[in-house]
């Protein structure tokens, strides 16, 4: 076989070789791979991390709930160490680092306590807590109450008949590993900084 021969021979066992096709379309499906798989890890774990949130503050509503009102003028009421100790109890029961949270001491006959921390291993943002033990909402068969977005301010009851609540909403930061990757695609995803979970719970006493 000549030298021209070999060349052509060459030329068509190259021609029906499709391993460097396979390497170019790996390489360009790589970044979409990367951030479908980024994407589903970090939108679940946000899942998990609200589903958490979500417990906690409601246990802690329903043990501040459950608790008398009448040492609510106490520099610190048993309600609110109560509910707060929920929530720290189910933090770490989960794994989830509480930022060093503590209960503050207080002014007498406040309803709304704000409680934050940002401690080492915190994620930017930190934790914050605000457990309101004097949140109005409707009553009544005819009342179209929305869910609660926050718990800081204490609510006026209204003409209606409305009952006295206690709202605990928490707050937690959350890096999100999905808008890093998302620049592989030319997009740079705006994604919220933290989770909020807002429970209530009906006052019994």
């Amino acid at each position: 076989m000549d030298r021209r021969s070999t060349v052509l021979f060459q030329l068509r066992h190259l021609s029906r070789d499709d391993r460097a096709a396979q390497l170019a379309e790996f390489a360009m499906a790589l970044p979409l791979l990367v951030v479908f798989v980024v994407g589903i890890f970090d939108f679940s774990s946000a899942y998990t991390l609200k589903q958490k949130l979500t417990n906690a503050a409601r246990d802690a509503a329903r043990a501040a709930a459950a608790d008398p009102a009448s040492d609510l003028g106490n520099s610190v009421p048993a309600s609110i160490v109560d509910s707060f100790e929920v929530i720290d109890n189910y933090l770490l029961a989960n794994q989830i680092n509480p930022c060093g949270a503590t209960l503050p001491g207080g002014p007498s006959s406040t309803l709304v306590w704000t409680i934050t921390g940002s401690g080492s291993g915190c994620p930017p943002g930190g934790i914050s807590i605000i457990i309101n033990r004097g949140y109005y909402f409707p009553a009544g068969p005819n009342a179209n109450t929305p869910a609660p977005t926050t718990c800081a301010q204490t609510q006026a009851p209204g003409s209606q008949t409305s009952v006295i609540a206690t709202c605990v909403s928490i707050t937690y930061g959350y890096q999100w590993q999905f808008g890093r990757v998302s620049s592989l695609l030319g997009s740079n995803a705006i994604l919220p900084t933290s989770l909020t979970a807002v429970a209530v719970a009906m006052n019994e006493n």
